[in-house]
């Protein structure tokens, strides 16, 4: 969501003020402190979810209940969602959903377009970061769920996501330049136990939905394993599944972020953690590295299968050439423009050479050059509206999936 806080930035005088300000902010970050309980830093990685220790793993590295949790997944899937081909493999689909802020209509409208051309698949693995984490559940869900992403999408307007706050008492002792109360509100109405008791029976039948976040004190991103909260039966687990959404998409400094109760198991002592914005870290994603897929599934004896990794990046890439006044927004503007674009772009290598050494399919899709992203507010539902329909006609039209990060092609003969 790091891309929708530079859009938003461009949309809105007050937070390209904001911007400004952050640097004055370093002066006074001394004034005033909010309290918390952190995890001592040398505990740090035996913090768990109190009744829930295996939803999560930090990223980077082989997560053993994880990687237990994707091998069961391969023993309780049904044939009817993954049959054997004709050519005798298993296909396996996985949905990657990025950030982008209001720019998520694109995606939502794809993923309706791709349902319309009847070839979209019943996906084995769905992960979101950001507008991708509130996306997630919806397209994890399938078609059924098409007209809840179209509502979210082109009817939301900024007010449905933060209030402003003012700017010189959050710089002597605040933690954000906005509140996102809307926000929580907008999730609590969309994500009811209905859609929990959903989410459970599709982890149920096999299915993983997976959502990013950034732990601020460890550094690290952070994978949680939302189905399994889902199914966890846990009285919190409502509660739990809409904050890490929350998290996921606070983008820090202008959206507050989330504080999440954890317990240390030495010692059973309760603390808190402060996670924000999963694009901090990544834009998108797939395994994080906690569990490999054919590993897991060689685990269970099972027959050939084949992987396709499908990616929809709520964004644009193409640089876009200006001269950057010398301003304290201007110069913001373009760091956060370009560490955007050159983060989706590592992202996007890093899961293309997973997907070679897996020898699994890799397709990825774009907002395309030229369309115009900025509207009248930082969510402006005539934009979104626009987004969403050219994200179904892309859909409709193929879709023309890229299968080759940008600048991997060869040049064309001279």
């Amino acid at each position: 969501m790091l891309d929708e806080l530079v859009t938003g930035l461009r949309r809105r005088t007050r937070f390209a003020t904001y911007c400004v300000a952050l640097a004055v902010a370093g002066c006074l970050g001394g004034c005033g402190t909010l309290l918390r309980n952190p995890v001592p830093v040398a505990v740090m990685d035996q913090a768990i979810i109190p009744g829930m220790p295996d939803v999560r793993a930090p990223a980077g590295r082989l997560s053993v209940t994880m990687s237990a949790d994707l091998t069961l997944s391969f023993k309780q899937e049904s044939p009817a969602d993954f049959p054997v081909g004709p050519d005798g493999y298993v296909h396996y689909a996985h949905l990657a959903l990025s950030g982008g802020g209001p720019n998520g209509a694109f995606g939502a409208g794809f993923l309706k377009g791709w349902t319309k051309t009847g070839t979209r698949p019943v996906f084995k693995i769905v992960t979101g970061v950001s507008t991708g984490a509130l996306m997630a559940p919806f397209a994890f869900l399938g078609p059924d769920y098409d007209e809840s992403l179209h509502e979210f999408y082109t009817t939301t307007a900024s007010r449905n996501i933060f209030r402003l706050l003012s700017i010189i008492p959050q710089l002597l002792g605040g933690e954000s330049f906005a509140d996102t109360g809307p926000l929580q509100q907008l999730i609590a109405q969309h994500v009811d136990a209905e859609l929990l008791r959903e989410i459970a029976r599709a982890h149920q039948r096999g299915r993983r939905l997976y959502m990013g976040t950034t732990d601020l004190d460890s550094q690290s991103f952070v994978v949680w394993n939302m189905g399994l909260i889902a199914a966890s039966g846990q009285p919190d687990a409502l509660d739990l599944f809409r904050r890490v959404m929350l998290a996921s998409a606070s983008v820090p400094v202008a959206f507050p972020p989330v504080l999440f109760e954890v317990e240390v198991e030495a010692d059973r002592r309760r603390y808190d953690e402060m996670h924000v914005d999963g694009g901090v870290v990544a834009n998108v994603f797939y395994t994080g590295g906690v569990f490999n897929f054919q590993a897991a599934r060689a685990g269970v004896g099972s027959g050939a299968g084949r992987e396709d990794i499908f990616i929809i990046h709520n964004g644009q890439l193409p640089v876009v050439p200006a001269q950057t006044r010398r301003t304290l927004r201007s110069i913001a503007l373009r760091v956060f423009d370009t560490a955007t674009k050159a983060a989706f772009i590592g992202d996007l290598f890093r899961m293309y050479a997973m997907s070679l050494r897996e020898q699994a399919g890799f397709f990825w899709i774009t907002i395309p050059e030229g369309v115009e992203l900025i509207g009248d507010q930082l969510f402006d539902p005539v934009l979104m509206g626009n987004l969403y329909d050219l994200g179904y006609r892309k859909a409709q039209a193929g879709p023309a999936w890229e299968s080759e990060p940008p600048g991997v092609s060869a040049p064309p003969s001279p």
